[in-house]
């Protein structure tokens, strides 16, 4: 059976498109998610999308955000083999992290990424930000995730969400861990770094 993934759309640069008429930057709808990615549709992955209400400019996130997001990853857990969170760079570290926190003992993946460049815009980085997400969100050996943790995928890497801060506004590699290995390097293939990925208590 295919794993299925739940992608929660909180805000963010990644959801922005030019309105065709005026030309501003509008959120999209991800109701048209597989329009925009027909690519998902060839990864044989169940997905669906939930998208706050409202959404949330990341410079505005607040603990209650955080809040929010856990008890929906909560009331959704058994249905989803994975929770991809598309969410604005600027606060997604301390998001992810109190995430990591507020989830405690997960067996399965709660992958955070974004953009610095619109989703509408030729030169995204959303599209391959968001495919590898849900590649990893998906990955499973011997019947069990991969990666079962809260982290964040950005530009080929995948970090552990509480060591992970933004280092830049202008590299498409804006993210980076000082103090702990990466989990996983995206390439031709998926290179996950196990022993230093976490696993839930038996």
């Amino acid at each position: 059976m295919k794993p299925s993934i739940l992608i929660i759309y909180t805000g963010g640069t990644i959801g922005m498109k030019p309105d065709p008429t005026t030309g501003a930057l509008v959120p999209f709808d991800f109701s048209g998610i597989f329009e925009e990615f027909p690519t998902l549709q060839s990864l044989n992955i169940g997905i669906e999308v939930f998208t706050m209400d409202p959404v949330i400019d990341s410079s505005n996130v607040s603990p209650r955000n955080w809040l929010d997001l856990a008890a929906i990853i909560r009331d959704n857990y058994a249905r989803y083999d994975g929770f991809v969170v598309l969410h604005g760079t600027d606060t997604m570290s301390y998001t992810a992290s109190a995430l990591s926190f507020l989830l405690e003992n997960l067996a399965k993946p709660v992958v955070f990424t974004g953009s610095q460049i619109p989703i509408g815009v030729l030169r995204t980085d959303g599209r391959e930000n968001l495919i590898t997400a849900v590649e990893i969100a998906a990955a499973r050996e011997g019947g069990r995730a991969v990666v079962p943790e809260v982290c964040i995928c950005f530009q080929n890497k995948l970090f552990r969400a509480n060591r992970t801060t933004k280092h830049s506004a202008e590299q498409l590699n804006a993210f980076r861990s000082d103090n702990y290995p990466i989990l996983a390097e995206v390439g031709v293939s998926i290179h996950y770094n196990r022993p230093f990925i976490r696993r839930p208590a038996p």
